[in-house]
């Protein structure tokens, strides 16, 4: 066998590439196999560097991989994960082609055992919108004027502070009764529904607030509880909640009569400013003494048509005395006419 005999048999070349392919071919297989999901792990070697974007290191007792989270998921993330955080991460399985390592990618990321208690409290939702408690046409509209407002929360609570400030600035005019609660921990739940209880059972407010500052999940869980969300909707007097930031929900929300973003929030809503009840005052004394002079004018009004159709007794004499005296006149003159008319006949018979 010649020279030319093997090159016509033997094989082609396989193609060669680069390592950038590679790594990016590689890239490309696992994004496409790895969908994204969710991974639990604890922080460890977390950096926030300069640009905002977030490094660490997700481990569990066997393992860890690197984790990067960009500064456009970060911004959202809720919380600023420190070293030993358990947590849970939503993440697409991918490589960093310019160092070769195998990477996720974290969209999202949350406090490990949030994902439960999230369907917990979806669940709880669910059964109690079902049960009528959530129902529009249970909310009761807040009295314009609240004259004494009811609190439950914990005494030691910053919360506490912000209701009392806010009422002293907006009405320092109305009473404010404390029904003590601790607002987190073991049993928390059982004595914030009984608080509410016993203020509705007492009936010595106008209305209630219920409320604790911010805090994770975990922290607003007692306000998740059914036993305190029937206690709100069978709560005698409206009822505001006030529980945690802007962005926090709880079952507690639904449940009352009105939600407020913040505890300073529900004070403004539950207590009408002193300067707006004057200007209210003074507006409904101005409309009540114009009601009072419209219908003094009326009245005087429709004494006038009657006196005019009223005539004086003097007068009514005069005017009876002056028929008299014009019927009297025609009396004796349709006497005399006729015994005129005889005389003159008489004469003229006389003077033939």
């Amino acid at each position: 066998m010649n020279f030319d005999d093997r090159s016509d048999t033997a094989p082609a070349a396989a193609p060669v590439i680069t390592v950038s392919a590679l790594n990016q071919a590689v890239a490309r297989l696992l994004e496409r196999s790895f969908p994204l999901a969710w991974i639990s792990g604890e922080v460890s070697n977390f950096t926030r560097a300069a640009s905002g974007h977030w490094y660490f290191t997700l481990k569990d007792d066997a393992a860890q991989v690197r984790a990067v989270m960009f500064r456009g998921r970060a911004q959202y993330a809720g919380f600023v994960p420190r070293e030993g955080d358990k947590v849970e991460v939503r993440a697409l399985v991918t490589l960093y082609g310019p160092r070769g390592d195998y990477q996720i990618n974290v969209e999202a990321i949350r406090r490990a055992g949030v994902g439960s208690l999230f369907e917990a409290f979806q669940r709880l939702k669910e059964k109690l919108d079902a049960a009528g408690l959530f129902h529009p046409e249970r909310k009761r509209a807040l009295p314009m004027f609240a004259r004494t407002i009811g609190i439950v929360t914990s005494p030691q609570a910053a919360a506490l502070r912000d209701v009392l400030t806010a009422l002293k600035r907006r009405a320092p005019h109305v009473r404010v009764i404390l029904y003590p609660a601790p607002v987190q921990g073991q049993f928390s739940a059982q004595k914030i529904a009984a608080a509410i209880d016993t203020a509705s059972l007492r009936g010595e407010c106008d209305v209630l607030i219920v409320c604790r500052g911010g805090g994770s999940i975990e922290d607003l869980w007692s306000f998740n509880d059914e036993e305190v969300a029937y206690a709100v909707a069978n709560c005698r007097m409206p009822v505001i909640s006030g529980v945690g930031h802007e962005t926090d929900f709880t079952i507690c929300d639904f449940a009352a009569d009105l939600r407020a973003a913040t505890p300073t929030a529900a004070a403004e809503l539950a207590a009408t400013p002193h300067a707006d009840w004057m200007a209210s005052l003074r507006t409904d004394v101005t409309d009540l003494r114009r009601a009072m002079r419209r219908a003094l004018n009326d009245a005087e009004q429709t004494l006038d048509n009657h006196a005019r159709r009223l005539l004086n007794p003097g007068a009514q004499i005069r005017q009876q005395r002056i028929k008299l005296q014009s019927l009297a006149g025609a009396l004796t003159h349709a006497n005399r006419a006729p015994l005129t008319q005889a005389r003159h006949q008489l004469d003229r018979l006389g003077g033939r």
